[in-house]
């Protein structure tokens, strides 16, 4: 298996998988009674527990004051990301089965911000972005119109 194939294995698919099983989970500590913060409060618990184990078995090092920052603002902006979807789920009650499909649109961001930011339009192939950014919308709207 090619180092790039593998690439897209361990950081598209496992995490697709991961964060597909992580949104029931959100469901079910909501559905017990959860309150926002304190959902928020215990993932931080456990995604700091997950990250000493990465260090404990991929040894690494923190390289600059702008590497923890950018790390600090991705917890950031997750957490509010979060925070909002157990909202939507807690307050107005919305369908775990429909939220997922909207707010997994966050690739079509990502997507143009790296395109932008990171130069990725020059290793890309534009019909095909469109065509799948296209497919993402239209299954986001069928979804969430079930």
């Amino acid at each position: 298996m090619s180092s790039k194939l593998l690439g897209l294995l361990v950081g598209g698919v496992l995490p697709a998988l991961f964060y597909g099983i992580s949104s029931v989970f959100t469901k079910s500590s909501t559905n017990a009674g959860m309150s926002v913060g304190g959902h928020l409060f215990c993932i931080g618990i456990a995604i700091s527990a997950t990250g000493l184990l990465f260090n404990w078995v991929l040894p690494g090092h923190i390289p600059s004051l702008a590497a923890v920052t950018y790390s600090s603002l991705q917890g950031v902006f997750w957490g509010l990301g979060t925070g909002c979807v157990v909202l939507g789920l807690l307050k107005y009650q919305a369908p775990l089965a429909k939220l997922v499909p909207l707010y997994n649109m966050n690739t079509l961001i990502t997507s143009g911000l790296a395109l932008l930011i990171f130069a990725e339009w020059q290793q890309v192939n534009p019909s095909q972005l469109f065509l799948g950014a296209g497919l993402i919308v239209v299954g986001g709207i069928l979804v969430a119109g079930a």
